[in-house]
């Protein structure tokens, strides 16, 4: 894990300009810089830096950050990846601390690099060997691959004599050869031969570039048709993606993200300009596999068979997404006719009915799942309607995505013929919140949410975009906080702590992994309509800032008096609350104007 004190001098370091401008072209506009932005289609620039803020934000489709949070979007990498390329940028050493055994965690960082130059040895000698291997070209022209295609996929073929590696391994014992996967050792016999023979070879590369594993097609009656690398140091199946490399610019210029089954349909589809297309590695869709793509594109599509295999395919990658979904995110399913997969589809029918069918055809997955319960039920009984209820309990309970989850909801209740409340207090267990006549908006005996969330969004858009501001904030400790309220409380203790106030960056990026990281986002999507959010503020802006700071305050004292009223009526309070209260109200009568 890195720690934080790392990543704030990091982004002390690096400069959000510099780095947006390696990938994009700025242009100074006042005191930030413009650029139409990298992560959607636009005419007209509205993804603006700010060199002050060291913060990025594009008022079109919402995407902001830090330079890390740049880098982890662009380049479709995870938090440890970024830092680590930025940080090699500038020449900083990221530490490798937390570490029960630092020896050995430079060790494996060590045989991981080399295993990394085993790889890309060998995918160069299968390279090689395709160019003299009349029968696997054949087999690619059949395919309708062409030279172009296979060069930028990097495919090869392996021979089929038991031990080919050793002409560019004279040192076949060498056990790197085995943690790679490169070759098999007998147990028993101790002989040693390739993994791979007789196949055309499919490089699969990691977010980097680097060659991490290899898929290979047998030719031939061998069995079997595909073969896999096995789970190595280097590569792991339920996190990788066939394709994702060379597929990255394309899913950027389309926002946009097809996921199929096999290796051949990836290098097909590119040959006919589908270039956004992926597949999973010989395993089911994962949840990470999704994080992954979702970090891409906002379109994500599924492509299956039609037949049995591709239906439970589909069903097992949406189960596998419910953890992972996110509202502005959305999944979709295709299912192709059963005598057809994306290669054959493509090939007969075309790019522009490919791309039909995917945005014609597709089933969102709001509309799959919901079918598919239904259809498994019969809805015309109330006993099936009882069993669709059980069977979408645990589901529902693993959606992630609050909107789309309760428009989940709300179709499945209509679909029962039932108050999507009575829906929810069957799936869930808990009782809806009566309403009887006139709604009382009465704070809750034991715990209450904070009220006018509107006011504490605000205000955490200013802390976060003037860090500096934090000294204007006074939230007494006997004033109990929750949600956005404690965020704000937060925030302006984080600050506090700095000898010297952190940028926004540094502020938001030690936020991240935090259980308030989601309530920021959405705060910042939220509150950011407008470009001049960006300009550097002025006094009256600070002056906004303070006057909403008392007015939160007095807000807490009244719900806090409110609640000691409540419990006195109903068990008395304890001398300290009384002392607390006549200190409430006394504050309460000299902030009045």
């Amino acid at each position: 894990m890195i720690p934080q004190d790392f990543v704030d001098q990091l982004l002390s370091r690096v400069d959000l300009v510099d780095v947006v401008d390696r990938y994009v072209p700025l242009k100074k506009a006042g005191q930030n810089y413009l650029a139409c932005c990298p992560f959607h289609k636009e005419k007209s620039p509205s993804f603006t830096v700010s060199p002050s803020k060291q913060f990025y934000h594009c008022f079109g489709c919402g995407a902001h950050g830090s330079a890390i949070g740049f880098v982890m979007e662009y380049q479709g990498l995870g938090f440890v990846d970024a830092v680590k390329m930025l940080a090699e940028s500038i020449g900083m050493q990221v530490p490798e601390v937390r570490s029960i055994n630092p020896e050995a965690t430079r060790a494996a960082r060590e045989r991981q690099l080399s295993l990394e130059e085993v790889m890309q040895l060998a995918a160069g000698y299968f390279k090689q060997q395709l160019k003299s291997a009349p029968v696997a070209i054949s087999y690619l022209k059949g395919r309708g691959v062409s030279g172009e295609i296979a060069g930028r996929f990097g495919l090869g073929y392996a021979p089929g004599e038991w031990q080919n590696l050793q002409a560019i391994f004279p040192q076949y014992q060498d056990d790197k050869l085995v943690d790679a996967g490169l070759v098999i050792l007998n147990e028993e016999s101790g002989k040693r031969y390739d993994r791979f023979r007789e196949r055309v070879m499919f490089p699969i590369r990691n977010q980097r570039g680097a060659i991490i594993g290899f898929g290979g097609r047998v030719l031939g009656k061998g069995e079997p048709k595909y073969l896999n690398s096995p789970e190595t140091v280097l590569f792991e199946k339920g996190r990788e993606l066939y394709g994702l490399y060379e597929a990255r610019q394309a899913i950027r210029e389309k926002n946009r993200v097809l996921v199929v089954e096999g290796y051949m349909d990836v290098v097909a589809l590119a040959q006919y300009g589908i270039a956004y297309a992926v597949a999973t590695l010989g395993t089911a869709t994962t949840g990470e596999h999704v994080r992954k793509l979702m970090r891409h594109a906002d379109q994500v599509y599924f492509c299956f068979d039609g037949d049995k295999a591709g239906q439970k395919a589909a069903w097992r990658a949406l189960e596998n997404s419910l953890p992972q979904l996110q509202d502005g995110k959305a999944l979709n399913f295709l299912f192709l006719p059963q005598e057809h997969d994306p290669d054959s589809y493509i090939r007969e029918f075309g790019t522009e009915a490919f791309e039909q069918q995917l945005e014609e055809h597709s089933l969102p997955l709001s509309v799959y799942f919901t079918r598919e319960l239904t259809g498994r039920v019969d809805m015309n009984t109330p006993e099936g309607r009882a069993d669709l209820i059980k069977q979408a309990s645990p589901l529902l309970a693993q959606i992630a995505a609050p909107a789309l989850g309760f428009m989940i909801r709300k179709r499945l209740a209509e679909l029962a013929g039932m108050d999507v409340d009575d829906f929810d207090m069957l799936t869930t267990g808990k009782k809806a919140p009566e309403r009887k006549g006139k709604r009382e908006y009465r704070l809750p005996e034991e715990s209450y949410r904070q009220i006018n969330t509107p006011i504490v969004h605000k205000q955490i858009k200013w802390l976060l975009m003037n860090p500096a501001w934090a000294g204007d904030v006074t939230l007494p400790d006997s004033l109990p906080l929750s949600d956005e309220l404690a965020c704000f409380a937060m925030l302006a203790e984080s600050v506090q702590g700095h000898e010297q106030p952190p940028n926004t960056a540094q502020l938001i990026e030690g936020l991240r992994g935090t259980p308030y990281e989601g309530l920021i986002d959405s705060v910042l999507h939220q509150a950011m309509q407008d470009p001049d959010e960006f300009a550097d503020p002025g006094e009256d802006d600070r002056t906004q800032f303070q006057h909403g700071n008392a007015k939160l305050l007095k807000m807490l004292r009244e719900a806090q008096v409110e609640r000691l009223k409540l419990k006195d009526r109903n068990e008395g309070l304890t001398p300290e609350e009384k002392a607390l209260f006549r200190e409430l109200l006394r504050d309460l009568l000299g902030s009045s104007p």
